[in-house]
């Protein structure tokens, strides 16, 4: 059994055989759980948002597919080796412009078919080796966050004397993943060891990922922190003497471009013009060293109605219409550094970015 990482807050609860997923949609009002079933419901729930962040979306596809597993009976290799080829296939739709999704569902088809290939392969041994990766996603994921928050804090301090004033954006917490988080975590390091002076975060609309669940992470740990209106970022660079702005991402391609959540190019650009050092905090699993650059990422685009909210039913309205894209991509050439367990990689001498040869030393061959 996995052991519990005994995270202040929960965004998913397993044990071997049962996921149940906090639905962020309810949140900060009611905290209720759904259980997770079938990689139906894993996909619904990521859909619909009822768990949202990069590496959440992961991990819930990846135990969703376990506990699915767990409960079906296969009659031989070749039928479960088809239950994973169709399931992660079906995961991979249900969001696609985060990378840490596609690459565990690609991890899960390569070690399945290593496991077809032996020649003692059973349906036993190869479930135990997709069970071993999946349920290795969750403590790792914390650690990997730990050491994204001490490295994100560490750079940031490196540029400044005394206290840290940060701004983040959407919700990169405990919430976003299996615990402590990644842009958020930077953010809570430095409140741990004394060095944050004050955390920004922008509401993040549509969704209010920032008013409601960013907001909720921060009071729930006393965090000293102030919300602002997502267009806000310029003027409060301008006068709050803001220290660095650190964001998360979906998806970092190999010259360093960063698809992340809607109004990350913004404040960006804003940063940019205000001398802000501004940051992406990454574990290598939102690297896609694939994409040579930003312009090849998906872009997810929701359906109009949400942001459109009561509008979408006012008669006087009619046929108002909304673009509703999800997230967008921040070029590498705003970006200070990118912040991963391995440490943070900054621009070479001609300000480009190497992903390739700063994770070369931590890829396995």
């Amino acid at each position: 059994q996995v052991e519990s990482r005994r995270m202040a807050l929960e965004a998913i609860r397993y044990k071997r055989g049962a996921l149940s997923v906090l639905n962020q949609l309810l949140l900060p009002n009611t905290s209720e759980y759904d259980n997770v079933q079938t990689i139906q419901d894993a996909w619904a729930c990521i859909r619909e948002m009822k768990v949202r962040g990069a590496p959440a979306i992961a991990i819930v596809a990846s135990l969703g597919l376990a506990v699915h597993m767990g409960s079906t009976s296969f009659a031989d290799v070749p039928s479960l080796v088809s239950f994973l080829n169709e399931s992660t296939a079906y995961l991979q739709t249900s969001r696609p412009t985060a990378v840490n999704l596609s690459q565990a569902m690609a991890t899960i088809i390569r070690i399945t078919a290593q496991e077809q290939a032996r020649a003692d392969a059973s349906v036993s041994r190869l479930q135990a080796a997709v069970l071993a990766y999946v349920e290795s996603m969750l403590d790792k994921d914390v650690s990997d966050n730990r050491a994204v928050g001490k490295y994100g804090a560490e750079a940031i301090l490196a540029r400044r004397e005394g206290k840290a004033r940060v701004l983040t954006h959407c919700n990169t917490g405990s919430l976003a993943t299996c615990g402590y988080g990644t842009a958020l975590g930077v953010i809570r390091y430095l409140h741990e060891n004394g060095k944050l002076d004050h955390a920004f975060f922008t509401e993040t609309r549509p969704y209010n990922q920032g008013a409601r669940l960013t907001a909720y992470e921060l009071a729930y740990e006393k965090i000293p922190s102030t919300m602002i209106a997502d267009s806000m970022g310029a003027i409060l660079m301008q006068r709050k003497g803001i220290s660095a702005v650190v964001v998360g991402a979906d998806r970092v391609v190999a010259n360093g471009d960063t698809a992340n959540k809607i109004g990350t190019y913004m404040l960006a650009i804003c940063a940019r013009h205000h001398n802000v050092p501004f940051f992406v905090a990454a574990p290598s699993t939102s690297i896609d060293l694939k994409l040579s650059s930003g312009t090849a990422i998906p872009i997810e685009e929701r359906p109009q109605v949400e942001l459109l909210g009561s509008a979408a039913t006012c008669q006087a309205l009619a046929g108002l219409s909304a673009w509703n894209p999800a997230f967008d991509v921040t070029p590498a050439a705003l970006i200070t550094g990118i912040i991963t367990e391995f440490g943070v990689a900054y621009p070479g001498p001609d300000g480009q970015f190497d992903l390739h040869a700063f994770l070369a030393p931590h890829t396995s061959s």
